[in-house]
């Protein structure tokens, strides 16, 4: 078993936190276990967008360091497979945006190298086609966040030339975009959020290179925000470095009802949330590079991290996280 320390330094200058987890007897133990899965088929990329329908993960676009892209793939959960599907059929782009609703993706917005965008399309899994709908309501952006709850589609955030915090929700019977009012966070771009039932969660991200500290709790059956700890705060609600879970271009994905965010900033450190305590507790950090603008999944209940990008070096690996287990070197 490992026993790692809390090692947390702040980096203001990029607004972001990295955790170092050193081998030390004499420290707490951190639980987790991270498992190399089958490798992305794709090129090595960051930016990407995934989405889960079902048992499959969807996962395309982004930047590979010498270009754009368009393709799109599912993965296989149970067989550990990859296996190319139709392209998308916008334009090729890095940090999009994404969710699922009812069997069906939607990918919108994001940045193809010239223009920041506001095109939207939805990919039926069933017939393998794409096909374009009502463009994003919004501000043409990249770095948004998307999720769904309660059957409603919701993107949000970003960076159009300036931060932002506003959020639209789609309907796809209407194919319709109004606004959704009420988040009372920071603006920020290259946020992450992770769902649990019919609640997002939101946090992290950067604000004029600055990394935000609240965070925030969306019911989507009442449409209501609300504020959270900040992600800087200990047990007894004041700042504790050992507790900073600060950064931005971060990933998450949730797993029995807990909420997971690690990367981001090119750190590994992984922070589990508890929704019913409204603590963070350190896990197991990812056991490869640490990444930027990685892609976090949740796929029946487990959790997956995959691509990314460190400096120059951009990554196709597959990593699954397994709560509550030993730690295990090389698997």
């Amino acid at each position: 078993m490992i026993r790692c320390k809390k090692n947390v330094i702040s980096l203001l200058v990029v607004g972001i936190a990295l955790v170092g987890c050193n081998n030390d007897d004499n420290d707490d133990e951190l639980y987790g276990n991270w498992v190399s899965r089958s490798a992305f088929d794709g090129v090595a990329r960051t930016g990407s967008v995934g989405i889960v329908i079902d048992n499959y993960a969807f996962v395309g676009t982004g930047y590979n360091g010498d270009e754009y892209l368009n393709d799109w793939w599912i993965y296989d959960s149970e067989n550990d497979f990859w296996e190319q599907k139709a392209d998308f059929i916008g334009s090729k782009r890095t940090s999009a945006s994404a969710f699922a609703i009812n069997g069906k993706g939607y990918v919108g917005l994001g940045y193809d190298g010239t223009n920041k965008l506001k095109d939207f399309y939805e990919y039926n899994p069933e017939t393998n086609i794409w096909i374009q709908k009502a463009d994003f309501a919004g501000t043409a952006r990249y770095g948004a966040v998307g999720f769904q709850v309660a059957n409603t589609g919701y993107m949000g955030t970003g960076y159009d030339g300036n931060y932002l915090k506003d959020f639209y929700k789609y309907n796809p019977t209407t194919d319709t975009w109004t606004v959704s009012n009420g988040f009372g966070g920071n603006k920020r771009r290259n946020a992450t959020v992770f769902t649990i039932g019919d609640k997002a969660y939101l946090g992290t991200g950067l604000n004029n290179s600055v990394a935000q500290i609240d965070f925030w709790e969306f019911d989507g059956s009442t449409e209501i925000w609300t504020q959270k700890r900040d992600i800087n705060n200990g047990d007894d609600g004041e700042y504790n470095a050992d507790y900073s879970i600060i950064r931005g271009n971060a990933c998450s994905f949730s797993i029995n009802g807990k909420g997971y965010i690690t990367c981001g900033g090119n750190g590994t450190s992984t922070w589990e949330y508890n929704p019913s305590t409204d603590l963070w507790e350190q896990v197991t950090g990812l056991e490869s590079s640490g990444r930027n603008d990685a892609v976090g999944l949740t796929i029946n209940n487990r959790g997956f991290v995959l691509l990314g990008r460190n400096g120059t070096s951009y990554y196709d690996d597959v990593w699954e996280f397994l709560p509550g287990v030993t730690q295990i070197d090389n698997d």
